[in-house]
C-alpha cells in the first residue's frame, strides 16, 4: 500500500472515532439509573410514596413511579458497604414495588418490611 492510502485510511478511521462518541456516550447515558439514591431518600423514603403505596392509598401511577425509583436504586451503587448486602436489601424492595403494581395485598407489608431505614443505613448511609 501506498503511503497516501494508508494516511487517508487512518484519517477515515479517526473520523468515524470521532462521529461515533456522542452516540457511544449517550448509549451509557440509557444505562445509568435514572434517579440517584439522594433523590430516591428524599421522595420516596423521607416524603409521602412510600407510605402511601405501603397504606394502600397510591394510584397506579404513584405505584409504577415508586417502582421506577426501587429499581433505580438497586441499579445505583451503595456508598460504601458491601455488594451482596447491597443486592439484598434492595432486591427485597424491587419485588415488593413489583407486588404493588401487580396489586398484591401482601404488597404493603412487603414494602413496609424492605424499607427497614436502620437494617440498609446501619451498613450503607454515607458517613
Amino acid at each position: 500500500m501506498s503511503r497516501n492510502v494508508i494516511v487517508q485510511l487512518a484519517g477515515c478511521l479517526l473520523l468515524g472515532a470521532i462521529v461515533s462518541l456522542p452516540a457511544m456516550a449517550a448509549d451509557d447515558d440509557d444505562k445509568a439509573p435514572k434517579f440517584k439514591t439522594k433523590q430516591i431518600m428524599k421522595k420516596a423514603f423521607k416524603g409521602p410514596l412510600l407510605k402511601k403505596v405501603a397504606g394502600g392509598e397510591a394510584s397506579d401511577e404513584e405505584k409504577k413511579q415508586l417502582h421506577e425509583m426501587l429499581v433505580a436504586l438497586s441499579k445505583n451503587k451503595q456508598p460504601r458497604g458491601e455488594d451482596e448486602s447491597w443486592k439484598t436489601l434492595t432486591s427485597a424492595l424491587v419485588k415488593a414495588g413489583e407486588a404493588a403494581v401487580k396489586g398484591d395485598e401482601k404488597a404493603g407489608a412487603m414494602l413496609k418490611k424492605a424499607a427497614n431505614c436502620k437494617a440498609c443505613h446501619k451498613e450503607h448511609k454515607p458517613s
